[in-house]
C-alpha cells in the first residue's frame, strides 16, 4: 500500500515531469512548424495529414526519446525543492531512513520505465512508420538511394549484385546473380536492369545472359581426373524471374528497423544473418537500445535523488548544473560506444550496455554519499 508519504512524493515526481516534458514537445512543434511552415503552404498539404500522420506521431517519438533526461531533470528540480524548504531534513528526522525515502522515486521510475520499453518495442514502431511516410510522401521529395556497387547474399548459396537501384522507379541496373556451392559456381545470371512487377511480386529482367554449370557423370581420365562440366548458355530479350530479394530491402535500413516492432525485427535480423548482411551491428545496436535505454531511467533517478536531497549553500541552481552536467556526460558516453559497436570493434551488447553499467557505479556512489 501507498503511504501518505509514497503518494505525496510520488505526484511531485509524475506531475513534475510531465509538466517538463509536455513543456519542452510545444517548443519542438513551434520550431518545427516554423521551419516547415513553408513547405506546408507551398504543397497544399491536408491539416488532417499533419496533425495525425505527423505530429500525433511526432510527439511520443520525442517524447520517449527524451523521456531518461527529463526524468532526471524532473528528480532533481523537484528534490531540490523540497530540499531547500528543509522538507527532507523532517522527513529523515522523524525516523524515516534515506533508502525508505527511495521507495517512491523507484515506483516512479518503473512507471516510466516500463510504459517506454513497451513505447520502444510495439507501439512507437507503427507511429514512426506513419511519421516517415509523411516526411517521405510531402517533405523530403521522395526518398532517393544513393547506394552503388551493391551486394547482397539472398539466399544460402546465392549472391545478388547491382550497380545501383532506383527505389522510386524500383529499378535496379547492371545485375548479376550467382549461386556458389562449395566454392564453385554453378550458375550465372547477367542483365541490364530488372524492374519490380507488383502483380506477380518478380522481377522482370531485361538483356539477359544465363550460364548454368552442369558436372557429367565421367571423370576427365585422360587429363585431370576430375568431374567434367558442362555449360549451357542462353540470351534472352527478357526474363521473369523470383528472387528472395523485394524492393523494401532496399529501403533506408534507419527507417526500416525503426518500423519494425519487437517480433518482427527480432526475425528480420535473424534473415539478415543468413543473408550475409554487413548491417547487422547496426541492427543489433538499436535492439538492444530499445531496452537499455529504458533501464536509464532507474540510473538516473538514483543519482538525481542523491545529487539534489542535500540542502547546499548555492542553492537549487547548482544542483540542476551537476545534474544537467551528469546527464549531459551520459549522452556523449551512450553516442561514443553506440558509434564503436556499430564499427565492430566491441559487441554491440556490451557497447549499448557500458554507459548503464558506468553509470550504475556513479549512482551507487552518489547514494553511499547521499544525506541519511
Amino acid at each position: 500500500m501507498l503511504k501518505i508519504l509514497d503518494r505525496y512524493i510520488l505526484k511531485k515526481f509524475l506531475s513534475t515531469f510531465f509538466f517538463s516534458i509536455t513543456l519542452i514537445l510545444l517548443i519542438f512543434i513551434v520550431f518545427d512548424i516554423k521551419e516547415k511552415i513553408q513547405t506546408y503552404s507551398t504543397k497544399d498539404i491536408p491539416l488532417k495529414e499533419i496533425i495525425f500522420d505527423y505530429y500525433l506521431m511526432f510527439i511520443p517519438y520525442y517524447g520517449n526519446l527524451f523521456s531518461p533526461l527529463f526524468t532526471f531533470i524532473a528528480v532533481i528540480f523537484f528534490t531540490s525543492k523540497m530540499a531547500h524548504q528543509t522538507e527532507f531534513v523532517a522527513i529523515l528526522s522523524s525516523g524515516t531512513s534515506f533508502k525508505r525515502i527511495m521507495r517512491p522515486y523507484i515506483i516512479g521510475a518503473s512507471i516510466l520505465a516500463f510504459s517506454s520499453l513497451m513505447l520502444n518495442h510495439f507501439i512507437l514502431p507503427k507511429a514512426v512508420k506513419i511519421k516517415i511516410g509523411f516526411e517521405d510522401k510531402w517533405i523530403n521529395n521522395a526518398y532517393s538511394s544513393e547506394e552503388q556497387n551493391i551486394h547482397k547474399k539472398i539466399g544460402a548459396n546465392r549472391l545478388l549484385y547491382l550497380e545501383s537501384y532506383d527505389n522510386r522507379l524500383k529499378t535496379g541496373y547492371k545485375i548479376s546473380i550467382e549461386d556458389v556451392v562449395n566454392n564453385k559456381q554453378i550458375y550465372f545470371l547477367s542483365a541490364d536492369n530488372m524492374q519490380w512487377d507488383s502483380t506477380s511480386n518478380q522481377w522482370n529482367l531485361n538483356k539477359v545472359y544465363e550460364r548454368k554449370i552442369i558436372t557429367q557423370d565421367r571423370l576427365d581420365t585422360l587429363k585431370t581426373g576430375k568431374p567434367i562440366f558442362k555449360q549451357i548458355n542462353k540470351f534472352y530479350t527478357s526474363k521473369k524471374i523470383k528472387l528472395a530479394f523485394v524492393p523494401n530491402d532496399m529501403g533506408r535500413y534507419e527507417s526500416k528497423i525503426e518500423t519494425m516492432p519487437y517480433f518482427e525485427f527480432r526475425d528480420y535480423i535473424v534473415r539478415e544473418k543468413i543473408k550475409g548482411s554487413n548491417k547487422i551491428e547496426f541492427f543489433e545496436v538499436e535492439q538492444y537500445k530499445r531496452t537499455s535505454f529504458p533501464f536509464a531511467t532507474f540510473i538516473l533517478t538514483i543519482i538525481g535523488v542523491s545529487v539534489s536531497s542535500r540542502k547546499v549553500r548555492g542553492g537549487v541552481g547548482l544542483q540542476i548544473a551537476l545534474g544537467l552536467l551528469l546527464s549531459c556526460i551520459y549522452i556523449m558516453f551512450m553516442y561514443i560506444f553506440t558509434t564503436i559497436a556499430t564499427t565492430g570493434f566491441a559487441s554491440p551488447l556490451l557497447a549499448v550496455w557500458t554507459p548503464n553499467i558506468i553509470f550504475s557505479f556513479v549512482a551507487f556512489y552518489f547514494y553511499k554519499t547521499a544525506q541519511k
